[in-house]
């Protein structure tokens, strides 16, 4: 006779709420205004200040805050070069924390994509580059299987103090 598991009743789940949040936390890091936009050029491979405020339109002193909170908090280094007879520069790229936030730039992408492209469609296809199909991000669980809607969240070994329903 095989196992089911009966899920409790979702409005009685408690997650952690605050700073115990992992969303909490990672929006702490790339929450503001223009900082997933700076991450997209960063994986884009724009990567010097005067190209980041051109392509991206933004006030030289928001991007220059929204860079150095990026490289504090470990998602970009701030790397030197020099053109022959110019100046020191610096260029921002991404370390592998901020690499291995792609899949969430990825998602935020697939939304608009499916929900907010309109007629014309997607305005950026992505595709791997060895074989030609198209890239996008698949919930699964460490067996493989797809996460379902109704899937739900459990608290982890780092929940402490407070949580929320």
């Amino acid at each position: 006779m095989a196992m089911i598991e009966v899920m409790p009743d979702p409005t009685s789940i408690r997650v952690p709420a605050g700073p115990a949040c992992s969303i909490a936390r990672t929006m702490s890091l790339v929450g503001q205004p223009w900082t997933v936009l700076i991450l997209r050029d960063l994986f884009n491979g724009i990567r010097r200040f005067d190209e980041l405020a051109a392509h991206l339109g933004i006030a030289r002193n928001v991007l220059s805050r929204r860079l150095a909170g990026l490289v504090d908090s470990g998602l970009a280094e701030r790397v030197e070069y020099r053109q022959p007879g110019r100046r020191t520069r610096h260029e921002y790229r991404l370390t592998a924390a901020g690499w291995d936030l792609r899949p969430v730039l990825l998602a935020l992408m697939a939304f608009g994509d499916a929900h907010l492209a309109g007629d014309a469609g997607p305005p950026v296809l992505l595709r791997h580059q060895g074989c030609g199909g198209s890239v996008g991000v698949r919930l699964e669980c460490s067996a493989g299987h797809r996460i379902e809607p109704g899937d739900r969240l459990r608290p982890g070994p780092g929940t402490h103090g407070p949580v929320t329903a």
